[in-house]
């Protein structure tokens, strides 16, 4: 029991430290809170000190586990989104859109097409698999931790799918910053057709510390009006549980999830709710939670044949879904610069957009990247519940 209480205090205790840690240590900001958060998760695990089966305690501690996973995602996800402003979806340039409608394209064929490659290697929840990818190469961490939990993914299953997309992608990631970006320009040699409209808009600030700067949150300013943010959260998940209620008499995860989501970006069109400050850096906290309490929960065990085909399965979408991206975005005359940015928004959100422009020492192609993942954030969860049900019909 001491161990569990001690547990329990930890999942919010480490989420604290890494941010001190993100704040404090240059080198980590290049690993990112959620891959650390998860890192930490997995070390606990593999340590043994958790109770588990019959173990004293171990009820007691799935039963808290459970409690955080169902409460924090769907505190985050409008955290996150209420500083978004989608109204730069209609000042976005063509090629913008080229490029944001080629990789949501791209990603979901390679993903569709995957799934009939390896289906038969006995994959346990396989279209629940693709449908959290669909939501991580389409959004981000955010949507593929919103996804598991919609669609009641193993906790173990989850943290295996992470891992082995963090051991597929941070690759990539490396490859472009160390200079893979200079192939994609050979590529796609196209003029850089950026305006001044993309450079310029004043409604959404542009500094390479944009995203998790965790400074000053506690600013007697600024607290109160995060404070706001987080009740407004409280009451879209209110009425996500109220209308799943409703609708299905019971606490249907999906329901609560889509409600919130929709209620986020509707209440993301209002300015006073876009200025309210830090509310994506409080959602990130949240996340870190669940991150942490997730990947504790890792079973090494669970690695076999099948599960390694997950893998395999991640790397083919990762290979196919570039192939076609830059097939279609030479087709539309896109600029190797702006594709980078843009698939990079979609596998991986836009906080990594900044250190990716920073790269490629292009400030004209950062507005755009942020953009593409704005609109993967919202999208994500509907796109990868239809991936759910289409390839689960199927």
């Amino acid at each position: 029991m001491a161990i569990s209480i001690a547990m329990l205090a930890g999942y919010i205790l480490f989420p604290v430290l890494i941010i001190l840690l993100f704040s404090k240590v240059k080198w980590t900001q290049k690993i990112g809170t959620v891959m650390m958060a998860y890192a930490v998760g997995i070390i606990i695990a593999l340590t043994g000190i958790l109770p588990t089966g019959t173990e004293p305690g171990a009820e007691q501690l799935a039963s808290w586990q459970k409690l955080l996973m169902n409460i924090t995602v769907p505190l985050a996800i409008p955290l996150m989104l209420f500083n978004s402003d989608f109204k730069l979806w209609t000042k976005s340039l063509p090629k913008t859109m080229a490029v944001l409608l080629g990789g949501i394209f791209s990603v979901l064929v390679a993903l569709v097409a995957g799934y009939f490659v390896f289906r038969n290697q006995d994959v346990p929840q396989f279209e629940k698999v693709a449908a959290m990818m669909t939501g991580i190469y389409t959004g981000g961490t955010m949507n593929f931790n919103s996804l598991g939990l919609a669609l009641d993914v193993d906790p173990s299953l989850i943290v295996l799918t992470l891992t082995f997309e963090e051991i597929v992608t941070f690759p990539f990631i490396l490859f472009i910053v160390a200079g893979g970006y200079k192939l994609f320009r050979k590529l796609m040699p196209y003029p850089d057709a950026a305006s001044a409209e993309e450079t310029t808009t004043p409604e959404m600030h542009l500094e390479d510390d944009s995203f998790e700067n965790y400074k000053g949150m506690f600013k007697r300013g600024t607290f109160g009006k995060m404070m706001l943010g987080l009740l407004l959260s409280v009451l879209f998940l209110a009425i996500g549980a109220g209308l799943s209620l409703l609708l299905t008499h019971k606490l249907n995860e999906l329901v609560v999830i889509l409600t919130i989501t929709t209620l986020s970006i509707i209440a993301s069109f209002s300015q006073k709710v876009r200025d309210l400050p830090k509310t994506f850096e409080l959602g990130m906290f949240f996340i870190l939670i669940f991150s942490v309490a997730v990947s504790s929960q890792f079973n090494i065990y669970a690695i076999n044949r099948s599960t390694l085909t997950i893998m395999w399965y991640i790397l083919f979408v990762m290979l196919i879904s570039i192939v076609l991206h830059i097939i279609i975005c030479r087709i539309f005359k896109v600029n190797g610069d702006l594709f980078t940015v843009g698939h990079i928004s979609l596998l991986c959100s836009p906080p990594f957009v900044p250190p990716i422009v920073e790269a490629l020492g292009n400030r004209k192609v950062l507005l755009s990247g942020i953009v593409i993942g704005l609109v993967g954030y919202a999208i994500g969860n509907y796109l990868g519940v239809a991936i759910a049900a289409i390839l689960g019909a199927i």
